[in-house]
């Protein structure tokens, strides 16, 4: 129990006496200072239980010295006395008791370090209650964290020592335990924070405050993957001691996810060897590994999709993918290729669209999808997917569907800033020729290379004379050292004349 004002008015040895009748004798003591200044409040930080002869009080500054006490948080005020003052005065005794502030009287035959003596000792009783309530906590953790089964009975006695409620949530934010069992419809309201923790290295925390209870989320892993997540609440906020339980309870049932890291790791092997064996056209064999692990390959025609971005962020990947699969009832395969994370799902139904929310529940990653192509065909859509999902990263992008890189034209699938050195290098000789003189060569070749190399149309167009235009592309085929009949001249001269602006 902390030490409050009636603690120390319990404690017969000190014979204070209480003055004040309605202020609260029930707040948390956090120390004892002694000061005979005027205004000692810039000295204070909240809690205290404030001694003085009263030596610097006078009546006149009575009630601005109790206010001032006041808003810096003073608890209680004991005055001593016997020496400046024969006894407690009333003024002092009014104020305190407008401003909520306790007012003791420590007699003449009561040092004021008996009082530092009684709190500190009872301080430091309520450290080492409180070091040895956590230290019980952690050994009864520990025993249910090594315990045979799940991981229930560490949630449990979480939830009974914080008086609160806890979840254990999988790497897809799926609860896995929680106690109460009612505070599995939590998961729900933590998934945007459940969202935001995955991309980040575990172990990662967030502190979600609310007006009436405090949240605490814990990401659980000890390497770049995320193996899962626990979530702690109650009404009240949380005492460093608590925060320190929650801590060890994270970190055990770390231990506890972390002991399948090996076998995670050869199951991504294996993956990876299923999907070479689909992309050489060998489904036969893949399919019958594929259930040995408890899963199915998509039915054709099949949809893949390439995810790009950090390790993190392709193992969050999975774990959105896995969940969005199991929410709608339809079986897809993902394994990691080089650089990239494939997976594979159905062409049709709705696990494709609901996928299209992953770059915004992955903060970060890339996604380009391919079209719906028979197995036999699985190379092609994989590349397609891959290309796409590169061209969304050069832009800027956070998905790009294969089909969608036709409609945008071959510039948009440039890079602008190299597309931009090229036309300024291979068309620097007609920039100069133009500043040198008014040449206008730069002009008269876009007009001509836009009129499919026709003379009348072009010179209209510029407002020339055709033998004029003709003299000036005849000028700017000898500085360029280009033959402007070539087709592949041509083509890279408009694209010169055009580049892509981002």
């Amino acid at each position: 129990m902390p030490v409050t004002v009636a603690t120390l008015l319990g404690t017969t040895s000190l014979g204070l006496e209480l003055h004040t009748r309605t202020a609260p004798v029930d707040r948390p003591v956090s120390w004892v200072h002694v000061s005979e200044l005027a205004d000692p409040a810039p000295f204070l930080e909240g809690g205290e239980l404030l001694l003085t002869t009263g030596l610097a009080l006078t009546p006149e500054d009575t009630a601005a010295y109790v206010r001032r006490l006041a808003a810096a948080g003073v608890v209680g005020l004991g005055l001593g006395t016997g020496l400046s003052h024969a006894e407690v005065p009333a003024a002092l005794v009014a104020t305190a008791q407008e401003h909520g502030l306790a007012v003791l009287e420590v007699p003449r035959q009561t040092p004021f370090i008996a009082l530092s003596r009684a709190v500190s000792s009872a301080l430091a009783a309520e450290e080492y209650a409180a070091v040895a309530r956590t230290a019980a906590v952690q050994r009864e953790l520990t025993r249910a964290a090594v315990a045979p089964g799940s991981s229930s009975g560490v949630v449990g006695r979480l939830a009974r020592h914080l008086d609160g409620w806890a979840v254990l949530l999988d790497a897809s934010g799926t609860p896995l335990e929680a106690a109460p069992p009612a505070a599995r419809s939590r998961a729900a309201a933590l998934s945007a924070a459940v969202d935001r923790l995955r991309t980040a290295r575990p172990p990662a925390g967030a502190a979600l405050t609310q007006p009436h209870e405090t949240v605490l989320l814990q990401s659980l892993g000890t390497g770049t993957r995320v193996r899962g997540f626990l979530a702690v609440g109650r009404p009240a906020p949380f005492a460093p001691e608590d925060r320190h339980v929650v801590n060890v309870a994270a970190l055990l049932l770390t231990l506890r996810l972390e002991q399948s890291r090996a076998l995670d790791s050869g199951t991504a092997a294996l993956r990876a060897a299923i999907l070479r064996l689909l992309l050489a056209g060998r489904t036969d064999e893949a399919a019958p590994v594929v259930a040995a692990l408890g899963e199915r390959l998509p039915d054709a025609p099949v949809r893949a999709l390439a995810v790009l971005g950090s390790p993190e962020q392709r193992a969050a990947a999975v774990d959105v993918t896995a969940d969005a699969a199991a929410d709608v009832g339809q079986p897809c395969l993902s394994a990691e290729d080089g650089d990239a994370l494939v997976v594979l799902v159905p062409g049709d139904g709705p696990l494709a669209d609901r996928l299209s929310t992953l770059p915004s529940r992955v903060p970060g990653a890339v996604v380009g999808s391919g079209p719906p192509v028979p197995w036999a065909r699985l190379a092609d859509g994989v590349r397609q997917a891959r290309q796409a999902a590169g061209h969304a990263r050069a832009a800027g992008l956070a998905a790009t569907d294969f089909a969608d890189l036709a409609g945008r034209g071959l510039a948009a699938l440039l890079d602008a800033s190299a597309t931009a050195a090229f036309a300024e290098a291979a068309l620097a000789p007609l920039a100069a020729a133009d500043r040198a003189g008014p040449g206008d060569l730069v002009e008269s070749l876009r007009v001509w290379l836009g009129a499919h190399g026709q003379w009348e149309p072009a010179a209209a167009r510029l407002g020339i004379h055709r033998h004029t235009l003709r003299k000036r592309i005849r000028r700017a085929e000898e500085l360029l050292g280009r033959d402007l009949d070539s087709p592949g001249v041509r083509a890279e001269l408009w694209l010169a004349l055009h580049p892509p602006v981002r």
